[in-house]
């Protein structure tokens, strides 16, 4: 009898034991658990349905518990219905005897949803305003998660739960201008964690890759950090109105082409706006294509209307409202490659730059300096400053260097408007191209400026002041100023030296309201230049021993020599009226007054003018300007040869009209000697033979003018009282 209860009992057990076994490593399929399970989950929210095929079910003996699991499983609210793969679910035996919540975890794999599909259930059970908004945002894409949750005995939702699973082929429209799509990531989240990983996307058909992008919850705020990179992304005018301001910095950006990796972090609060944004970036630019708006045509002549930057190297870092960005690379600004590199820093109120530019095989001028770069050598352009809130600009220094060329300005101050408000020190040393050294430096004394050096070459500069084309009110200086002038030697040009010239000049309003300058040619023979105001008018005079270094850069004329200049001029509501003196001198060539000579038949005269030049005696213009107007009142020169009497008007570049009378000297003396008693004075009473004078016209377009010349048999009353005039006074 113990035999047969020891060998029932062992059976017994050996069943128990191989039933257990079973349950726990094969299970068994059935129904009789989904009413209970629908129970559960109905506590969680009363309106949730299942519909449940057969139950897979395995025992956990070491837990007390049972492992259930079902495939094809449908997730039904209130008529939407999301499809299940499959659903794992603990349930606690021990709870389950006590009628308690049994449910310890359940774990869901969905099949492939459609994301607004999966939005909108989700929104039927928790109606939070931002998933509304989110679902307006999200187009189109399908996910794939796996949703395992843990629950307490009270059938609470622990905090430790965990989403995981792929997003593929989504898209997200949260503004006109920008569309996502394409978008594929691996995600992970839990309560206080949220990672992504593999992310690619088309941001507006553009391609960009996020290898990891993490979220991390703190305090009620939200700590992000990843990784951004794209490959080679072009970018045209189009695009990039839609990604940045149309003129970023003030540049009118046409094109651009660049590839990236960027480590970024910022912070979202509790009332979901961004802050703390910390950004590195590491850019290949390829090209930045940008329209020329600047005029550098006098400082790069050829300069193109589009300039480009290709293969730059650059480091970004973006802090605090901090900004820096360091670079180099190639510089397309005219027709061969120059070299450029950078550091910008911007911080909150101040935006500084430090720039050098060496410019390989390209030309570079400076007009007014005279200052041209040498072909085959190299030119180091150097820029360090910056800018105000206040909208300032401020260079520390600029700088330019070509082997023992140096030119440099340092702490320039402009203002808003690119006025000049200050500048602290300016040195110069050079040899221009006309191979002058030029040898000077300016410096601030209190309120006042002094210009000072061992040589200067004015050459240029006094061409610029001569044209009528730059005589327009420049506003260059934001204040009024006045600046000495102390030069050892001076260049009129590269044959006409002055030494000692010292003086000053004072502007007023941007214009020169008083100048006084003095010079002595080698020959000790003066040169003074002066403006001065009396009351509404300003009065400029010049007056030069030497007349040669001012006539010459009028290039109609040539073969120029000897003679002194006076030039007085009275300015006064913008009409300037003017007497130009010119006595002693020789002209060699004049193209027009040849051209007459030959039309009036006086080639013996005409032959001369061409050799060895006409000498006349004394030259005066009356004349006024008024704009781009110049009405000469009374031209008139008189010499041994020939004499003229000539007045008109030039309109600048338009138009040329011209009238007057040409006389050889034998006429006028002829003509002076007929008249009573004066004649016999004035010429004698034996007067050379000679041919009639003649009456000319000159007319039209500078470069198309047409002459008239016609003989004349009795000279005008002006003709002979003007000629009447000089000779008295000689």
């Amino acid at each position: 009898m113990i035999k047969i209860i020891y060998r029932s009992l062992i059976a017994s057990i050996t069943l128990l034991l191989i039933l257990v076994i079973y349950l726990s490593v094969i299970g068994i399929k059935t129904d009789k658990f989904n009413p209970k399970i629908i129970s559960q989950v109905k506590k969680i929210e009363p309106d949730l349905e299942l519909k449940l095929p057969d139950v897979s079910v395995k025992l956990n003996l070491f837990n007390l518990s049972i492992n259930v699991k079902t495939i094809g499983t449908d997730i039904i609210y209130r008529d939407k219905i999301i499809e299940i793969e499959s659903v794992k679910s603990n349930i606690s035996l021990m709870s389950f005897a006590k009628r308690k919540f049994a449910i310890t975890r359940i774990s869901i794999s969905t099949k492939s949803l459609a994301i607004k599909d999966l939005m909108t259930f989700i929104r039927l059970l928790n109606n939070d305003p931002k998933l509304f908004i989110a679902e307006q945002f999200i187009k189109k894409g399908y996910v794939v998660a796996d949703l395992t949750l843990e629950f307490d005995e009270l059938g609470n939702i622990k905090n430790n739960f965990e989403v995981k699973g792929f997003v593929k082929d989504g898209q997200i429209g949260f503004l006109k201008k920008y569309n996502l799509s394409k978008v594929d990531f691996l995600f992970k989240i839990k309560e206080k964690d949220l990672r992504f990983n593999d992310v690619s996307l088309l941001l507006n058909n553009k391609n960009f890759l996020l290898p990891e992008l993490i979220t991390i919850k703190k305090n009620n705020e939200y700590f992000t950090s990843g990784i951004l990179k794209n490959q080679s992304i072009k970018f045209n005018k189009a695009d990039i109105k839609n990604f940045i301001k149309e003129k970023l910095f003030g540049l009118d950006i046409q094109e651009i082409t660049f590839s990236s990796k960027n480590n970024f972090k910022f912070k979202i609060d509790k009332n979901l706006k961004f802050k703390n944004f910390d950004v590195k970036s590491e850019i290949e630019l390829d090209n930045l294509k940008l329209k020329n708006s600047f005029d550098l045509k006098d400082i790069f002549p050829k300069i193109k209307k589009d300039i480009s930057f290709k293969n730059q190297k650059i480091k970004l870092k973006y802090n605090n409202d901090n900004l820096t960005i360091i670079g180099n690379g190639d510089a397309f600004l005219q027709n061969e490659i120059d070299k450029i590199k950078y550091e910008i820093l911007n911080k909150k109120n101040e935006f500084q730059f430090n720039t050098t530019l060496n410019i390989l095989k390209n030309p570079f001028e400076l007009d007014l300096l005279n200052y041209q770069k040498e072909k085959k050598s190299v030119l180091e352009l150097n820029l360090k400053g910056k800018k105000t809130i206040k909208k300032k600009l401020i260079f520390d220094e600029i700088s330019l260097k070509e082997n023992d060329n140096i030119i440099s300005i340092k702490d320039l101050i402009l203002s808003n408007y690119y006025k000049l408000d200050s500048i602290g020190k300016v040195s110069i040393d050079y040899l221009d191209k006309e191979k002058l050294k030029n040898k000077v430096r300016l410096t601030k004394k209190n309120k006042d400026y002094l210009i000072s050096g061992k040589s200067f070459n004015v050459n240029n500069l006094i061409n610029k002041l001569l044209s009528t084309e730059n005589n327009k009110k420049s506003e260059f200086f934001n204040k009024n100023l006045k600046i000495v002038i102390d030069i050892k030697t001076v260049y009129l040009d590269k044959e006409n030296i002055i030494n000692n010239l010292r003086g000053f000049l004072s502007f007023d309003k941007n214009e020169i309201s008083e100048l006084s300058l003095e010079s002595q040619f080698p020959n000790k023979k003066n040169i003074k230049f002066t403006i001065k105001r009396e009351g509404e008018e300003k009065i400029t005079t010049l007056f030069s021993h030497k007349a040669k270094p001012f006539v010459d850069r009028y290039k109609f004329i040539k073969g120029f020599e000897e003679g002194q200049l006076d030039f007085y001029s009275i300015k006064k509501n913008n009409i300037t009226n003017s007497i130009l003196k010119i006595d002693n001198f020789k002209i060699q060539e004049i193209p027009v007054l040849a051209k007459l000579l030959t039309l009036a038949s006086l080639q013996g005269i005409a032959d001369l003018l061409t050799g060895e030049g006409i000498r006349f005696t004394d030259f005066e213009m009356k004349f006024s300007n008024k704009g781009n107007l110049m009405a000469i009142e009374e031209l008139y020169a008189i010499g041994p040869a020939i004499s003229i009497l000539m007045d008109g008007y030039i309109e600048n570049n338009k138009l040329i009209s011209l009238r007057g009378t040409l006389v050889p000297a034998t006429t006028v003396n002829r003509t002076i000697s007929s008249i009573p008693i004066i004649g016999d004075i004035l010429v004698g009473k034996k007067a050379g033979e000679g041919v009639f004078g003649v009456s000319f016209k000159i007319k039209g377009p500078p470069k198309d003018l047409v002459t008239t010349v016609n003989p004349i048999k009795t000279l005008t009353p002006r003709f002979i009282t003007r000629t009447l005039e000089k000779i008295k006074k000689d």
